[in-house]
């Protein structure tokens, strides 16, 4: 694709009073600065419509958003059926689908990878596009019971990735496709359609039937599209690599953070006692994680998550002077003498009924219905309710030297806006939302330029393209809440997430453990040995010897894990098989290859088949639990583990030395 497809084609569409905008009188304005494409559209009735088109040439990838404005003093036509992305792209010839077999041929079918969301499962952001799944499959031609042309997905409940979707796709034609994702952190919609030679991708926001009132200006959802050509793995490679240079929070040459946790309704004396542990034993962490549990005006200490009251109190952002007595103010200080940074959990958009805010002012709130025991949503729409916010957040930041800002969202929030917009606005109070969601980030980041946003919503429910450029999911799902979760979870969804982001983080639990900490090596990690007063094993000398080893080989490693990735295995639960991933850091002509054998697998031997590996090298392979030899190219390219025992993870470093 070149600049030319963006110079002639709308790119978007919409209706206007019921017809077809663009067969309607309007006037063009355009202009093109490097890389950046501008469209304005103004309608004789003042609508006005801005589209702001980027490329990026290394990737041959490009975004656009549309800006809505009614520059009258009037109000505006009615809106509707805006999708914000109506494009057609090439793609190899597909045969029209007949019924000469009980199925067609498969294997050369245009497969569409599209992700599950998070939902608190082992198989989160999971595709499963095999040759069999032909609901996964489209067809030009048709439609059938089975094969179809056309593909429909949505969000769910106004999170942007939650349960049964995630706004990604990849859309796959023997060697060659396109990854498509949706910039909108509310309900979402789109379709993907197949010709005989093309795939035209749309996508929305779902409720779009509105006018504009004189002066009123916002923007919709965005889209960015990545054309590729290779196989499957390898454009998700690419995508990676987009995402890291030009949709990360995550500055170039940075890592995400590596952290320990502790619960907020521990009392600060407590607090402070593990931080002067950490010090004293010199492990690395780089964040104190204080999580929920802190507020609360009369909240009282709770020794972990599953006690008490402190839920009841969201919304009231007080510091409980029975927990905090000097409002945490001593123990940002002990962080930072310490050498570490200070991580801090919030929810400010959802409010209980209890907290000081609902009556204080109501104005601020939406709610879903009469009942007097619902949550309400905090209106980031309405100018006074954003204004409180930001500057009940900037305030915490100052006072406390927050480094690394942790938003939560525990609810959906589709029905609070549904049943605050009337029929001939729909939509609004959603867009408006998720404009205040974005100004507040991006204001937050503009005001705190060291600031690092954590985005977590009950787990991954709220990635998107544009939650990914303004924050990282340090907490990708809620199913490793537990203390002692299934490892193999954390194996499986670094590789399903990791299709789609190269930053995200997950925890390693609370049992001291070689295998399961292993497994839950990511971009991002959490250690909780230190979290609740359960965990009173951080006092004996072992159990700090085991932290200090595990955060030691931890960022040893911790560079490999946001490169090239390459599933060894395929996704499975099963506990008799084994589960394997490289990465592959081209920059440097090395990698880390992990491999895991299962508490159930009957194979002491597996063999993998490694991919980015000059064959015609010798390398230089570090077994990271001691041994180290070198290997020609060609036998690492197939390379052979022996793991003896069950339940073990193994860790190997390789670099390429010259060649042969």
């Amino acid at each position: 694709l070149s600049m030319d497809f963006l110079k002639n084609n709308k790119r978007f569409s919409f209706k206007y009073n019921g017809k077809d905008a663009f067969s309607l009188s309007y006037q063009t304005i355009v202009s093109e600065n490097e890389n950046v494409l501008t469209t304005v559209y103004e309608f004789e009735d003042g609508l006005k419509i801005t589209n702001i088109a980027k490329k990026y040439p290394e990737f041959d990838a490009y975004e656009w958003v549309n800006f809505i404005e009614n520059t009258s003093d009037k109000n505006s036509g009615m809106i509707s059926e805006l999708w914000d992305c109506d494009a057609t792209f090439p793609l190899k010839y597909q045969k029209p689908f007949e019924w000469k077999a009980q199925f067609p041929e498969r294997e050369s079918a245009t497969k569409v990878y599209a992700p599950s969301g998070s939902s608190c499962k082992m198989a989160e952001f999971f595709t499963r596009c095999d040759s069999y799944r032909v609901t996964d499959h489209l067809q030009s031609g048709g439609p059938s019971a089975f094969f179809n042309p056309i593909r429909k997905y949505s969000a769910t409940g106004g999170l942007s990735s939650a349960n049964s979707n995630a706004p990604f796709f990849n859309v796959h034609k023997e060697g060659e496709g396109y990854i498509f994702a949706i910039g909108w952190t509310g309900q979402w919609n789109a379709e993907i359609l197949r010709g005989e030679n093309s795939v035209t991708f749309k996508s929305k926001i779902e409720d779009t039937n509105f006018y504009l009132m004189p002066n009123e200006k916002f923007r919709t959802s965005s889209v960015v599209i990545m054309p590729y050509k290779g196989d499957v793995i390898s454009s998700h490679n690419k995508w990676r690599k987009l995402v890291k240079n030009h949709f990360s929070l995550i500055k170039p040459n940075e890592q995400a953070p590596f952290c320990a946790s502790v619960w907020g309704g521990l009392t600060s004396d407590k607090v402070i006692t593990r931080i002067n542990t950490i010090k004293e034993n010199n492990i690395p962490f780089e964040y104190i994680w204080m999580d929920a549990g802190w507020y609360g005006i009369d909240t009282k200490p709770t020794p972990n998550e599953f006690e008490g009251d402190w839920a009841k109190k969201t919304g009231d952002f007080r510091i409980s002077p029975l927990i905090h007595p000097n409002g945490l103010k001593d123990v940002s200080k002990t962080i930072h003498d310490a050498g570490m940074k200070f991580l801090l959990w919030f929810e400010p958009e959802r409010v209980v009924p209890t907290t000081p805010i609902v009556k204080e002012h109501p104005e601020y709130l939406l709610s879903k219905d009469t009942s007097a025991s619902s949550d309400f949503l905090l209106n980031l729409g309405n100018p006074d309710a954003f204004s409180y916010c930001f500057e009940m957040l900037s305030n915490f930041i100052e006072e406390l030297h927050i480094d690394c800002y942790r938003q939560d969202f525990n609810f959906m929030s589709l029905e609070y806006w549904r049943r605050n917009d009337t029929p001939d606005r729909m939509g609004i109070t959603e867009i408006k939302h998720i404009n205040g969601l974005y100004k507040l980030w991006d204001m937050l980041l503009q005001k705190f330029p060291y600031l690092i946003i954590d985005n977590c919503a009950g787990g991954g429910r709220r990635i998107d393209i544009e939650t990914l450029r303004r924050s990282v999911p340090l907490w990708r799902s809620d199913y490793q809440c537990v203390a002692n979760f299934d490892t193999e979870s954390a194996q499986l969804q670094t590789l399903t997430f990791g299709n789609w982001m190269p930053y995200s983080g997950t925890a390693t639990g609370r049992v001291y453990d070689e295998y399961r900490v292993r497994s839950s090596y990511s971009s991002a990690l959490n250690m909780g040995y230190f979290y609740s007063d359960i965990e009173t094993m951080y006092d004996a000398k072992e159990n700090l010897d085991f932290c200090l080893k595990y955060a030691k080989e931890y960022l040893m490693i911790r560079p490999y894990l946001s490169e090239d990735m390459y599933p060894l295995t395929g996704f499975n639960y099963e506990l008799e098989n084994w589960c394997g991933t490289q990465y592959d850091r081209p920059s440097e002509k090395d990698g880390l290859i992990m491999v895991f054998r299962r508490k159930n697998s009957p194979y002491e031997t597996s063999c993998f088949n490694l991919r980015g590996i000059n064959k015609n090298s010798q390398y230089l392979v570090k077994d990271i639990d001691g041994d180290e030899f070198t290997i020609n190219g060609e036998e690492l390219a197939e390379f052979k583990i022996t793991i003896p025992e069950k339940r073990t993870a193994k860790l190997y470093l390789y670099k390429e030395l010259q060649n042969l």
